[in-house]
């Protein structure tokens, strides 16, 4: 059974993670199997034609999908990325927000659905990223 909890629970974890602070992210939204965050455009983000970097979105994706899935699981769930798939729709020339809704909590598997969009509301990129609930986190050296 899914568990809701605290954002501030959620904040000071995700807070020790790089890419937390090397994107600048701001979470807007927590809910069970929800997550909004926003990432300021900076042009050290840019790609080849001056919008916001293709694998940058991607990984804001990823990561926004892992936030939502702690909102039912909690913090100390050790996960990992199995297969993310993203289709980009327009370029993002904006701070881009993206939302992530767990579409199944499952015992194994965690399929998250992600839209992202710029500053105008004009969706920017849509992703599925599903994620594996692990026995223990893996050891770092």
């Amino acid at each position: 059974m899914p568990m809701q909890v605290s954002a501030d629970i959620i904040n000071e974890h995700i807070k020790r993670i790089p890419i937390f602070k090397t994107l600048d992210f701001r979470v807007e939204t927590y809910a069970e199997g929800f997550c909004r965050a926003t990432v300021p455009y900076d042009k050290k983000y840019t790609g080849i034609y001056g919008s916001f970097h293709g694998g940058l979105l991607t990984t804001i994706a990823d990561s926004v999908a892992a936030f939502a899935i702690l909102t039912q699981t909690g913090i100390d769930q050790a996960l990992t990325t199995t297969d993310l798939n993203v289709r980009f729709l327009a370029p993002c020339m904006t701070d881009v927000t993206c939302e992530a809704r767990v579409i199944k909590l499952g015992r194994t598997l965690c399929p998250v659905d992600v839209q992202l969009f710029d500053a105008n509301a004009v969706k920017v990129a849509v992703a599925q990223v599903t994620y594996i609930r692990l026995d223990k986190k893996p050891q770092t050296s």
